[in-house]
């Protein structure tokens, strides 16, 4: 059985995290950052892109942080 996970990234943190992955992912794509850091960094700004989505970061799971007010 699937169990659901709450909530714990808040709205600024969702922001930052969009913020950070638009410049990774375009610091990519734009040439900037290339080879292996690059990679690593287009790769960082897909995760932070879906934790913002899911509003779940599994980083944050371990140590009871939660950004989200629900």
């Amino acid at each position: 059985m699937l169990r659901t996970m709450r909530t714990n990234v808040g709205t600024s943190d969702r922001l930052v995290r969009f913020l950070l992955a638009a410049l990774l992912i375009g610091l990519f794509v734009g040439g900037v950052f290339s080879g292996v850091f690059g990679w690593l960094s287009f790769g960082l700004g897909v995760v932070l892109v879906i934790t913002g989505i899911t509003r779940v970061c599994p980083l944050y799971l371990p140590f009871g942080i939660r950004t989200s007010q629900k």
